[in-house]
């Protein structure tokens, strides 16, 4: 009976440990309350990023999400959690939320529009989460809403698209129309405002500008709506090679020849895009390189080390002519 009895008290104490023990595991996950002020843990050394990509929109699109996700691997000691926000603002909004209750150690996003997200980054701000934003920028005055912005210099590219058109074509009163990118997104706004300064002061003329959203299709069908308002277009500038390509084929199915009876100049340079170039139906590209996850990975790691990083990581973007996409496109990795 004696000996029952001890029994039972070393089975309790056991039981009482054990359960001491799972209740310090759970403490050392790291799940912070929504809107809580708790710090998110990586005691375990790996990293919880949760990441709201924009959508799938575009070849550049995909590119970009496949290097975030072949980067940000349980290998290279993250666990990526990734939704797509199908291009609508609310989405990424209701993501970030979800990422703030699940506790993760870092949120990184590439926002749909600029504006509308101080509310919601003052939420992982309370919650001791950092955010780093890829790609596009936020329209914000606090800065300290987030850690740092990686990505390309968006009036850049539209001015370098710009000077060459008026490099090659100033003087000749080239009428031009502007296939612009999702309304009220961040590389919209800069690659519209980079390619009217560069080409200020030229004979150039922008006779029409409508959004395509960054689609082939809707490329396509307001090429097919220039067309039929306008018969002296000479150049189509778009925002993204996808509305090029849906450029060429409005051209195309009016009898016109891509590349040649109307010019066209884009930005990205996706393989699909840069094919096009080598084909002449596109006549330049200016780059914006997708490949992100990288840039993304070492700043999330200096981040949660507690290292300082640069508030504007700027990618490097090159330019490609005919010949340059040739050379350029057989190790192409986008």
């Amino acid at each position: 009976m004696a000996r029952t009895t001890l029994t039972r008290t070393i089975l309790a104490a056991v039981s009482a440990a054990a359960l001491f023990t799972l209740g310090a595991c759970s403490s050392d996950a790291g799940t912070a309350e929504p809107g809580g002020g708790g710090e998110p843990a990586a005691d375990d050394g790996v990293i919880t990023l949760g990441f709201s990509q924009v959508g799938a929109e575009s070849g550049w699109r995909a590119a970009n999400t496949k290097s975030i996700q072949d980067t940000l691997t349980e290998e290279n000691g993250f666990e990526l959690k990734f939704s797509d926000a199908q291009q609508k603002q609310e989405n990424q909004i209701q993501a970030i939320r979800s990422y703030i209750t699940q506790g993760v150690d870092v949120i990184a996003f590439s926002p749909v529009v600029e504006t509308g997200w101080d509310a919601v980054l003052q939420e992982a701000k309370s919650a001791g989460i950092p955010v780093i934003l890829t790609d596009r920028a936020v329209d914000s005055s606090d800065e300290t809403l987030y850690e740092s912005f990686i990505g390309s210099d968006f009036v850049k590219e539209g001015e370098m698209a710009g000077e060459w058109v008026v490099e090659q074509y100033d003087g000749e009163g080239y009428k031009a129309v502007e296939l612009q990118g999702t309304t009220g997104a961040a590389p919209a706004i800069d690659r519209k405002e980079g390619f009217a300064s560069a080409i200020e002061g030229s004979d150039i003329e922008i006779i029409d500008s409508q959004t395509g959203n960054f689609t082939r299709a809707e490329g396509k069908t307001v090429m097919e709506g220039f067309l039929n308002k306008h018969d002296d277009i000479d150049l189509v500038f778009a925002h993204n090679d996808d509305m090029g390509l849906g450029a060429i084929e409005a051209i195309e199915a009016a009898g016109l020849k891509p590349g040649e009876d109307i010019k066209i100049v884009t930005i990205d340079a996706v393989k699909d895009g840069m094919q096009a170039l080598v084909d002449g139906k596109i006549n330049y590209i200016v780059e914006c390189n997708p490949l992100l996850g990288p840039d993304l990975a070492e700043v999330a790691q200096k981040v949660i080390a507690g290292e300082e990083v640069e508030k504007r990581i700027v990618v490097e973007d090159q330019a490609f002519d005919q010949a340059a996409a040739k050379e350029a496109l057989p190790t192409r990795e986008y």
